[in-house]
């Protein structure tokens, strides 16, 4: 299942669609290397903006709760 959210790195926010079983690292990872990313950055740790509470990114968006609309920021 995929899911639409927003990431906001270094100020800049992107929405994106994301596979919900992929790790969270890993998914923003393909999507740096895409180019639709800023590089440079691979956090550990994202919060959620729905739930105010920290994510991992080497946790699913499924294990972490990540549903359509949150928006996870770099800590």
């Amino acid at each position: 299942m995929f899911i639409d959210i927003t990431i906001e790195i270094e100020g800049i926010k992107k929405d994106i669609k994301i596979d919900s079983q992929q790790k969270i690292g890993v998914g923003l990872d393909v999507l740096r290397q895409s180019g639709k990313l800023p590089m440079g950055i691979s956090p550990d740790y994202y919060r959620s903006r729905l739930s105010q509470k920290l994510v991992s990114a080497h946790k699913t968006f499924v294990e972490e709760e990540i549903f359509d609309g949150d928006i996870l920021s770099v800590i």
